[in-house]
């Protein structure tokens, strides 16, 4: 057995194998609900669900838009009910009944881990997997030498990488 030290690159290049291993089904999910993000103003893959809440009686409309978390535009009023674009509001009985587009559960979980900030316990994981994507970022770069071909070539489509990203953050 030889006492020769791992070289660094070697060394990042297993723990870049690996954390890839491990964090493969989250990137798929990241992925996957990243790309569902881009439709989330329009009902693409949502269904329509009603939700019943009960809220307090004779709500001013301010504060039914506050406890519904909605912006409350009252479209006609029969007796005690008030009818909105998303639904109905009893001021009688306090039911509100609002029509909501959601995604899958599963999807929306995703969605909702995508979304996480620092109010969620999730966000510990998102700053572990942005972490973990900074380092895959970091570490391709330790691949191969720089000597090999294959390395100036990795350069080439680096920059042409970069130059894209620019051109998306400023048109």
């Amino acid at each position: 057995m030889s006492n020769q030290k791992t070289p660094l690159s070697l060394k990042v290049r297993i723990i870049h194998r690996y954390l890839g291993y491990f964090l493969a089904g989250i990137m798929a999910m990241y992925a996957i609900s990243g790309s569902l993000m881009v439709f989330r103003k329009t009902n693409f893959l949502k269904k329509e669900v009603i939700e019943q809440q009960q809220l307090g009686t004779k709500l001013s409309i301010g504060e039914l838009s506050s406890s519904l978390k909605i912006g409350v535009k009252v479209e006609k009023r029969e007796g005690s009910i008030i009818y909105f674009k998303e639904g109905n509001y009893d001021e009688e009985s306090g039911i509100a009944q609002v029509k909501k587009m959601k995604l899958p559960l599963l999807l929306e979980k995703m969605e909702k881990i995508h979304k996480a900030t620092t109010a969620s316990p999730l966000y510990y994981l998102n700053l572990f997997f942005g972490a973990s994507l900074l380092f895959f970022v970091l570490s391709s770069f330790w691949m191969f030498t720089p000597k090999m071909p294959v390395f100036k070539k990795g350069m080439y489509f680096a920059l042409a990488g970069a130059l894209l990203t620019l051109i998306m953050l400023f048109v």
